[in-house]
Parts: C-alpha cells; structure tokens; sequence
C-alpha cells in the first residue's frame, strides 16, 4: 500500500477520533430551557446554557415582554412548570443560602441572573457569562431545575425575591445530549 495513502487515512481517523471526543464532551456540558407562557401570558422563549470552563455562557431570546421595559430573571429551584402561573417552580434556585442580590455583584442567590431588557419591539436578545451556575456541577448544577421570566424589574433588594412581580414565562433546564 502507498504509504502517503496510509497516511492520509491514518490522519483522516485520528481527525475523527478527536472530533467524536469533543463532540461527546460538549454534550455533557450544554442544556437547554424552552419558556413558554403562563396563564394570560404570551412571553415564549428559547435559552441556552453552555458550560465554558469556569462559567456558563448564557444566550437567548425571549419574545412576548412589555416593549423597552425591564424583567426579572431568575433560576428556580423546581424544575415544574405544572401550575399554570409558574408558582410550582417554587423560590429562587439556592443552595448557598445566600440573600438574594445582583447578579456578579457581592452575595446573591445562585439564581439571581441578570435582568432582561426588552427592545420597543418587546424581544430581549441576550449573552452573559455566569461564575455562579455550572452545567454539571456537583452543588450548583441547573439542570432540572425551573427557569422564570418575571413581569418587573428586580430591584435586587427585597428578600428573598427581588420584588420582580408575576411570572410570565416558565421552563425547565434540560441537559443537551
């Protein structure tokens, strides 16, 4: 056999090989949350979680919000989206027993996310690195558990909830396979 061809295929499956180990890595470290609306609502949305060393890049889209206006953002800790008004997801997501608080910004709950803001055409597109989450870690790991789009700002004070109003979107944190 032409050793420039054995090469060739030798290299060809060392490529693939390596391929196939990343790709089974990153399967292991991404999760998904498809918001759909509560009760009266019409907020949907689509955000991902992806788990990039030491944080978690998170990006989305959500569609349905009071146009140029502020929302709540929040991880909760029960994966149950049952109720109807997202009341089922229970509190904010916190296995820390932190106060609740801004996100990246002293003490605050695991999660405690960023607020959202909403264009005039009532769609908040977004991408934020959280050091907080983990995808598949052993104590702050998100999967399975709720994800909540709230009516109001958060004025990241009011304990334990940040005052952030109805729930207008729920979902649950789904690992990607």
């Amino acid at each position: 056999m032409n050793p420039r061809f054995t090469l060739s295929i030798l290299s060809s499956l060392v490529a693939a090989v390596a391929l196939a180990g990343c790709a089974s890595h990153l399967a292991g470290n991404r999760a998904t949350a498809k918001l759909e609306p509560t009760r009266g609502s019409t907020t949907t949305g689509t955000v991902t979680f992806v788990q990039t060393g030491d944080g978690v890049q998170v990006s989305g889209e959500i569609r349905g919000l009071k146009p140029g206006a502020e929302h709540g953002f929040h991880i909760h800790e029960k994966g149950d989206c049952s109720s109807g008004d997202g009341m089922s997801t229970g509190g904010h997501y916190n296995p820390g027993g932190r106060p609740h608080g801004h996100h990246g910004m002293g003490e605050h709950h695991t999660g405690d996310l960023p607020s959202l803001m909403a264009d005039k055409y009532g769609v908040a597109a977004f991408s934020f690195v959280s050091r907080t989450i983990s995808v598949a870690g052993p104590t702050t790991d998100i999967v399975g558990k709720g994800l909540i789009v709230h009516r109001d700002p958060d004025d990241y004070q009011t304990q334990p909830t940040g005052n952030a109003g109805p729930r207008l979107a729920c979902a649950v944190i789904t690992a990607v396979k």
